[in-house]
Parts: C-alpha cells; structure tokens; sequence
C-alpha cells in the first residue's frame, strides 16, 4: 500500500455498513466521515449498539463498507490493514505459550528469528513491568497481566495504526487507570495513530486529543467532534480532579445524555 504526503493515517469517507440484503438489512451505521491523523490519538464514545467497534473493523479491513471508502495514509484499503495492529476487549493469547512466546510469535509472519524474537518479546514485556514474568503462562497472570502480554504483542510489530476496542473494558478501575498511564506513556515514545473504542466518557478524555460522540444506532452517525486541550503528559488520577477536565466531561455529556437515553428507550440498555 502506497503513502499519499501528509495524508490522514485514517479516512472513513462517508461510510455506510449494513448487514444483510441492502435495502432490507440492519444498517449499524451510516454517512460516517472520520479521519484520524499521523500520531492522533482519538477516543470514540456512544452508546452501546452505535457501531462504535463496527467503525474499528472497517478501518482494520475486517468489514468492507456498503458504501463511501475507507482510506490508509491516502490509499484505499484493499483487505486486510496490514499497517494497523488490533488490540480487542478480551485478549487472544494462546494459553499453552508462555508470555514471551506469546509475544514473540507476533514476529513470525515478518520471518524474524527466533533468537531475535525473543530479544525483542524480552524488551517488550520488559517495556510493560513483566520482566519477571516471561515464563508464566496466561492462567498465571492477573487480568492486567495478561492486557499488559497482548499489549507488548501487539507494539512488537510496531504498527503505525492501533485500533482498540475497549481493551480496559474488562479490567477493575485501578487496574483500568494504571494501563492506561502505561498505554500513554508507551505512545508518548513514539507516537503513532490511535483509533480507541470505549465506553467511558472519563477514559475517552483521559486519553485522547480528540473525543468522537456516536448517536444511538440503528444507521447510527457521528453528533460530535470534541478536542481535549488538556496539556500532555497526563496523570490520569491526577487529571480527574482539574476542573478543565470536568469542563471537557460536562460539555461532551451534553452531546452524549440524550443518546444514551435513546439507546436505553430501544431497550439497548446502552451506556456511554
């Protein structure tokens, strides 16, 4: 795939994804345009059933759309994205491979070494505080633990996309905020793209540059496009209690009540 100067790393351009027979199937979403740019993070919120993770599938070449186009670095994306890597809710290690064989194994198809696979998956898990743990399998790590393998799997490609999908959706709240000091702080060292799926407002804000608002579904659409002026680095228990960050918080929440209240009318039971 060919990089077109300056070109947002992605592009949805107005984007329609339906399932079924068009004209009488379920459409998730509809008319989306999104971009995010080279070392963007941007957050998406909506509530449940809004198509949020339908977006991230589309930009990772898992769904084709109905309509409009989706475009990496300018391209068209044909297939797979093979310049993104995915981090999903619930994690895909493979319980009989140790954490660093899980991550190592992320370098086979580039045809890496083993050797030179397991310096890098050692670097990696070091890079994530799992130093002393590269030889416990799966069912020995902690639910943080095991985010925390399958996210040094994921980095170890270095891909110049992340998609994620609520990945922290799972984890307790301390767990939750201390990943997500660590997935800043691995993407202040080198930025990349982000496009991260969650259903809670105070992370989406936390996080990103940008937070993108979804109404409810069906043919859901985006309602809203707000920037996080917060300063970089972030602490994010500090950041909690800055009355910026409440500022932020209740203007998107505007935007966001009534479609959380439309989702749950529909019996969605939908949640930011």
């Amino acid at each position: 795939m060919s990089t077109t100067p300056d070109a947002p790393a992605v592009s949805l351009n107005n984007v329609a994804i339906t399932f079924g027979a068009k004209g009488s199937g379920y459409t998730a979403v509809r008319t989306i345009d999104l971009t995010v740019r080279p070392m963007e993070f941007v957050a998406i919120v909506g509530p449940t059933g809004c198509g949020k993770s339908t977006l991230l599938n589309a930009s990772a070449g898992l769904l084709k759309p109905s309509d409009g186009k989706v475009e990496i670095f300018g391209a068209p994306l044909q297939g797979l994205n093979g310049r993104a890597g995915y981090l999903f809710q619930q994690d895909a290690l493979m319980p009989w491979k140790t954490a660093l064989q899980n991550v190592a194994v992320a370098l086979e198809p580039k045809g890496v070494g083993r050797t030179e696979a397991d310096a890098k998956a050692r670097e990696w898990l070091r890079r994530v505080g799992l130093a002393a743990f590269v030889d416990r399998y799966p069912h020995m790590l902690s639910g943080g633990q095991r985010k925390r393998v399958a996210l040094a799997q994921m980095l170890i490609r270095d891909p110049e996309i992340l998609l994620m999908d609520e990945p922290f959706g799972p984890l307790d709240a301390q767990t939750r905020q201390i990943m997500g000091n660590l997935l800043l702080d691995l993407w202040a060292a080198n930025r990349k793209a982000v496009l991260f799926v969650t259903h809670d407002l105070e992370e989406a804000i936390a996080l990103a540059d940008r937070v993108v608002v979804m109404s409810a579904g069906p043919a859901a659409r985006i309602i809203g496009d707000f920037p996080v002026t917060l300063a970089r680095p972030r602490d994010i228990a500090e950041l909690r209690v800055e009355p910026e960050f409440h500022h932020i918080h209740k203007e998107i929440w505007a935007s966001l009540r009534t479609e959380v209240q439309k989702a749950y009318a529909q019996g969605e039971g939908g949640t930011a």
